[in-house]
Formats: structure tokens, C-alpha cells, sequence
């Protein structure tokens, strides 16, 4: 019998497959780790960033915006040589793995060096990191599954999007007080912390994933140019662009939203809360929302108007308007001098929220579902 680390092709059932649960378990460990250290970063480089000899070198709001949205650009630009060396060269599981202990280095970076060195190092670690594995985790996913179970296949994507939110609620909460609380060390060391339970997660499901072969970079080139592959291509990186702009968008609720939080009333439910952590209402949305969509809003619209995967990123794609809108009209209100509710910028999220679950969850199966088979990282 051939061993469990050389399966290629999905165990034949109508169940779940048997790896999911650490791919999940890692996931959310994963996201804790990112999107805990992405909610501190713009308030440690303008309140905490020291110099070499000790002494605070905080940058002003625009360097500290530039530098975060330079560091996610590049986290954006990685994922392409993290499919090829998952599709062509090594293979999507060593490619997690092994990217993952650069991406725990960078976490620990961070917490080790409060100066720009420990900041470039640790960024571009975790962008490498980060950004090489953020193709494979998903293509994993969807490699576990075969014929007799595909049907199960949009419930575990909703699944595993539902994972990412539940790491990423408790730590935009807990990081940010680590950080007002005990200092930057801290509250970047335990995000590092959570980076390393997620590799060892990964690394315990080792002997129930399907691994799906690296093809070689000969014939994944080859496969590139096929061309009813390059007609798929074509498909899917028509949506590129739109969908890039609502990450472009959704991106400043960790940097420019932050900013304008600090200028608002965050008093709610008697509690002063931290402009940092205000974004913890972004996954706390999609916990409670993604089951409505799946289960409500979706089958009743149905009923009057059929909801492809295109018209769903469409309609999600002009909440996102609706959003900045919002958020305009508060930095209107701010700029006059007064100082309005955090409510305000909470519906905002409310509504970004929704047009997150239109875009991303539906584009993350879509991309998965119609890419060549060579190339689903």
C-alpha cells in the first residue's frame, strides 16, 4: 500500500475530507498572526518607533500610511511566486511549509528590534511569508476534494473564510491592548507565537493531505501557453482588476481608518475603546454574516433574480462605494471641528462587510473552480 504522504488523489467519499480540519486550524492561527500584527502596525510606526540609540523616531500619519500600504503591496505582488513554486517546483504543501518558518522569523523581527531595521526585516519576512503561502492554503483546500464530494465544496470555502475571521476577531481585540498595555515587544512576539502554532498545524496534518505533485517548470510553461489554458487565464484575470481595487479599498480600515477613528467619540458601552481596535467589527460582521448570506439572503434573492458568481462580485463591488461614502461624509464632519460617533464609521464596516462577502468568498471559489488544473495556485 502506498503511504499517506505520497496520496495524490482525494479518499473517495461523500464526507468531508480528513485534512480540512488542520488546514482550517492552521488558517486561523495564521490570520490571528497577520491580522494582529497588520492592526498595530501604523500606530507603532507613529507612536512607538525608536532609533538605534533608544530614542522615539515616530513617523508622521502620511509615512506611516506609505509604509504600511508599500508593505502590503508587496505581501500582494508574492503570491505569483508562491504558485509557481507551489505548481511547478516543490510542490503546495512544502511550499506552506517551509515559507511558513520565514514568515515566523518575521514576526520575531518585529518583536526583537523596535527601530526601522527590525521594521524593514520583519515586513518584508512576513510579506514574503505571508504573501508566498497566501495562494497555496486555499488551492490545498480545494485539492482535497474529489468527485464524490464536490458538492461540499462551497460549505468548506465558507468554512475556511469563516476561519479567517475567527482568528483574525480575538486578535485585532487582544493586540492592540497588548500593544497600549505592555509594549510592542509583546504584542508582536504573540502574534509570532500564534504564526508558529499555525505551522505546527500544518505540519500535523501532514499524513492526511492530498498532495498534488509540482508538475516541473518545463511543462507548467508549457501548460501556460495551452491554449484553452490561456482562454481560462484570460477568464479569470479579467476580474483582476476589479477585484484589486476592492482590496486596494478594503486595505485602509488598517491604516487610514485607524487615523480618522482617533478623531471620533469611541466611547460604547461605557468603554473608551482603542482606534486599533475598531476594526475587530469587520470579522465579528462576517462570523454572523456569512451564515445569513449562505442560508437567507442568497436563496431569497434567488427567487426574483438569479445570483451568479459575477453578479455577486458586482453587486458587492458597489457597497463598497456605499462604504466610502460613509466614510467621507464623517471626515467631512471631522474637519468641520466636530467629533462624531464611532457608530458611524461601525456601519461603514457593516456595510464594507457585505460587499467582502459578495467579493471575496465568491471570488475565492470562482478562482479556484476555473483555473487550469496545472496552475490552481
Amino acid at each position: 500500500m502506498a503511504n499517506h504522504d505520497d496520496r495524490t488523489t482525494p479518499v473517495l467519499t461523500d464526507k468531508i475530507p480528513p485534512g480540512i480540519i488542520y488546514i482550517i486550524g492552521n488558517e486561523a492561527a495564521e490570520r490571528f498572526s497577520y491580522y494582529g500584527m497588520s492592526s498595530i502596525l501604523v500606530v507603532f510606526m507613529t507612536q512607538y518607533l525608536l532609533d538605534r540609540q533608544g530614542r522615539p523616531a515616530h513617523m508622521n500619519s502620511a509615512q506611516a500610511d506609505a509604509w504600511f500600504h508599500t508593505f502590503v503591496a508587496f505581501l500582494y505582488i508574492l503570491p505569483v511566486l508562491g504558485g509557481f513554486l507551489a505548481d511547478a517546483v516543490i510542490g503546495k504543501y512544502r511550499t506552506v511549509l517551509f515559507l511558513s518558518l520565514i514568515y515566523c522569523f518575521g514576526h520575531f523581527a518585529l518583536a526583537l528590534d523596535d527601530t526601522r531595521l527590525g521594521l524593514t526585516l520583519g515586513l518584508t519576512l512576513i510579506a514574503l511569508g505571508a504573501g508566498g503561502i497566501k495562494p497555496c492554503v486555499s488551492a490545498i483546500v480545494g485539492d482535497q476534494f474529489g468527485a464524490s464530494n464536490q458538492h461540499l465544496l462551497t460549505r468548506v470555502f465558507s468554512w475556511f473564510y469563516f476561519s479567517i475571521n475567527f482568528g483574525s476577531a480575538f486578535s485585532t481585540l487582544l493586540i492592540p491592548w497588548l500593544l497600549d498595555h505592555i509594549g510592542p515587544r509583546i504584542a508582536f512576539a504573540t502574534p509570532g507565537f500564534f504564526m508558529v502554532i499555525a505551522t505546527v498545524i500544518f505540519w500535523l496534518g501532514r499524513r492526511k493531505f492530498v498532495r498534488v505533485p509540482a508538475i516541473g517548470v518545463g511543462p507548467y510553461l508549457r501548460a501556460v501557453f495551452r491554449r484553452e489554458n490561456l482562454g481560462a487565464l484570460w477568464n479569470l484575470l479579467t476580474l483582476v482588476p476589479f477585484v484589486a481595487m476592492f482590496w486596494a479599498l478594503w486595505q485602509q480600515n488598517s491604516s487610514s481608518w485607524i487615523l480618522q477613528a482617533a478623531k471620533m467619540d469611541r466611547r460604547l458601552f461605557g468603554v473608551e475603546w482603542l482606534p486599533a481596535q475598531i476594526q475587530t467589527v469587520n470579522p465579528l460582521f462576517i462570523l454572523g454574516m456569512l451564515p445569513l448570506f449562505s442560508y437567507a439572503v442568497y436563496p431569497a434573492v434567488n427567487r426574483f433574480f438569479r445570483l451568479t458568481p459575477l453578479r455577486k462580485i458586482g453587486l458587492g463591488l458597489f457597497l463598497v462605494v456605499v462604504a466610502f461614502l460613509l466614510v467621507g461624509a464623517i471626515q467631512l464632519r471631522i474637519d468641520a471641528g466636530e467629533r462624531p460617533s464611532i457608530l458611524w464609521q461601525i456601519l461603514a464596516f457593516l456595510v464594507l462587510t457585505a460587499a467582502e462577502i459578495m467579493v471575496s468568498v465568491t471570488h475565492l471559489e470562482f478562482a479556484y473552480t476555473q483555473a487550469p488544473k496545472e496552475m490552481k495556485s
